[in-house]
């Protein structure tokens, strides 16, 4: 209110007071306020529509060829399989003995932890999945709107588990699509990234277009030791994206990504089967604390799926981080196979109690892995 009467006391004091006059005196003439400038947002260049034209039909390819009508229909799919981190004595005694310039000597045995993971998993978001290993043993379920989240190691469970989208699709054809579509979403449609091409090559007789994405970043925080979910989910959202696509096909066959913030650069190179199936997938890592090379390899089954997939990122002999996932897709697979309740005589706990004791028992174990000498950075609790 204020603010408003503002203008109104300061017209009152500084207009000279008038005497009446006989006659009515003639009104001023008063000219319109200048209507605002508004600037006409400036046009895309023809470069970058036709860089961003070409990664659009890069993704419809993937689409097509990665995905596409072998999953029509298919609503489930059941996932099991490990994961493993493992970190050599040798690689800790190093680190240690660098961070001290030689003044102390590591007398580490490595460190290691381990994931045994077994789950069905609806395109619609209802899911059951078992986790068992070095963090803890897990159950966390959900159907529809109602589920629960339980901890052996503590005995208790939360019912308040997130709510599935609105707009969960029915089918794992148009879940991989609504993914494909998010990306879109970040680097064609949305103005955070600048879009340009490189000078094509030719790589074993292929024609290749060249296409460059840039949204800057900071530099890297050598200090920073956490970070919000968000932060570590989305380091796609920026940086400088390269890739490398056949002419002829549109899918690409080589793929570089920085993001100097997150520490994250990594190439990798595409190779195809029958169809244009995505078989393998070699990559080299220069990401901080991880530098070495990598792999991905699928699997298909006679229906065309995918029925297995596995990799790896390694830091020589040092480091490593594997996986191994084998995939069951079903069409006709029963939500009642999601039927589950928390064990009798279990605590029931609030969640934000819940996820802080696991949270804790998480972030434990990620700094024992750092002490252990693997460069990553923690999820920060209450973020």
């Amino acid at each position: 209110m204020r603010l408003r009467l503002l203008p109104l006391l300061l017209a009152a004091t500084l207009l000279p007071a008038q005497a009446p006059a006989p006659k009515a005196a003639a009104k001023p003439v008063t000219k319109a306020a200048p209507k605002p400038v508004v600037k006409a947002a400036a046009k895309p260049s023809p470069e970058a529509e036709t860089a961003r034209r070409a990664l659009r039909e890069t993704l419809d390819a993937i689409d097509a060829a990665w995905f596409g009508q072998a999953y029509q229909g298919v609503s489930s799919v059941e996932l099991q399989g490990t994961l493993g981190i493992a970190l050599s004595g040798a690689a800790v005694n190093q680190k240690v003995d660098s961070l001290s310039q030689g003044a102390v000597k590591g007398n580490s045995q490595g460190g290691q932890t381990n994931l045994r993971v077994k789950g069905v998993y609806f395109a619609n978001g209802d899911f059951k999945t078992d986790i068992l290993g070095d963090f803890g043993t897990l159950l966390y379920t959900r159907r529809g709107n109602r589920g629960f989240l339980y901890s052996k190691e503590q005995n208790a469970y939360t019912t308040r588990v997130d709510l599935p989208p609105a707009d969960a699709p029915l089918t794992y054809m148009s879940w991989f699509r609504q993914t494909l579509n998010d990306i879109k979403a970040v680097y064609i449609d949305a103005p955070t990234f600048k879009a340009s091409l490189a000078a094509d090559e030719t790589v074993e007789g292929r024609p290749l277009q060249r296409l460059v994405f840039t949204a800057p970043t900071g530099a890297w925080d050598a200090k920073k030791r956490e970070q919000s979910m968000a932060q570590s989910l989305g380091f796609w959202k920026r940086g400088k994206l390269e890739v490398a696509i056949d002419k002829a096909t549109k899918l690409p066959v080589r793929l570089e990504f920085r993001n100097d913030d997150q520490g994250v650069h990594t190439r990798m190179d595409f190779s195809y089967g029958d169809k244009g199936r995505l078989q393998a997938v070699n990559i080299s890592n220069s990401s901080r604390g991880f530098e070495g090379p990598g792999w991905l390899r699928v699997g298909y089954g006679g229906d065309g799926r995918m029925s297995n997939v596995a990799g790896e990122l390694s830091a020589s002999a040092d480091k490593r981080i594997s996986f191994a996932m084998d995939l069951a897709w079903s069409k006709t697979r029963s939500a009642s196979e999601l039927a589950a309740i928390p064990p009798a005589g279990a605590t029931k706990r609030g969640r934000e109690d819940m996820e802080t004791q696991l949270a804790l028992g998480l972030a434990s174990k990620i700094f024992d892995l750092q002490r252990a000498g693997l460069n990553m950075r923690s999820i920060a609790i209450g973020k």
